[in-house]
């Protein structure tokens, strides 16, 4: 039962299973859900939900390392909690969203510096720390586009 527990949440209910970019495929699921379902652009919910999906990532992560290894490839609940936290507090519209899914691919991808040392954390730590982290670096890189884009005489026309 402890199993399928893990696997149902570690791979967002079998999201992780897609045979090509499952962690991309699971960040797009999660700006889908974002611009779809109102209530995940209200920050207590989707901080909320960061946090839920951050914890179970720990412990369905380290059950997952425990029989599959090292931060197995189908464990996507950590790009579906870093994707959420690079939506958090943004503006709407759909170029915001876009700009998340892009830096947040980039730097799970990259994984520049601290990202890559936060992967390092023992178990289910080092699965969602990473992902975490390049969800914080996505939203102020978001952030720090926006506010450069009236520079440029442009503005957010999505």
């Amino acid at each position: 039962m402890k199993q399928l527990a893990a696997r149902m949440l570690s791979t967002c209910f079998g999201i992780g299973y897609f045979p090509v970019a499952p962690g991309t495929v699971t960040s797009i699921a999660a700006v889908l859900a974002y611009l779809v379902i109102p209530g995940l652009r209200e920050l207590p919910l989707l901080l909320l939900m960061v946090m839920l999906t951050a914890a179970a990532g720990v412990w369905s992560g380290y059950v997952m390392e425990e029989r599959y290894g090292s931060d197995p490839s189908i464990v996507t609940i950590d790009e579906l909690s870093g994707q959420w936290l690079a939506l958090a507090a943004l503006p709407a519209g759909i170029l915001p969203a876009l700009l998340a899914l892009a830096f947040f691919r980039f730097f799970d991808i990259a994984k520049p510096g601290p990202v890559d040392s936060a992967q390092r954390m023992p178990g289910g730590w080092g699965i969602m720390a990473d992902d975490l982290l390049a969800g914080l670096l996505a939203n102020l890189s978001v952030r720090g586009v926006l506010a450069l884009l009236p520079l440029f005489h442009l503005s957010s026309p999505l």
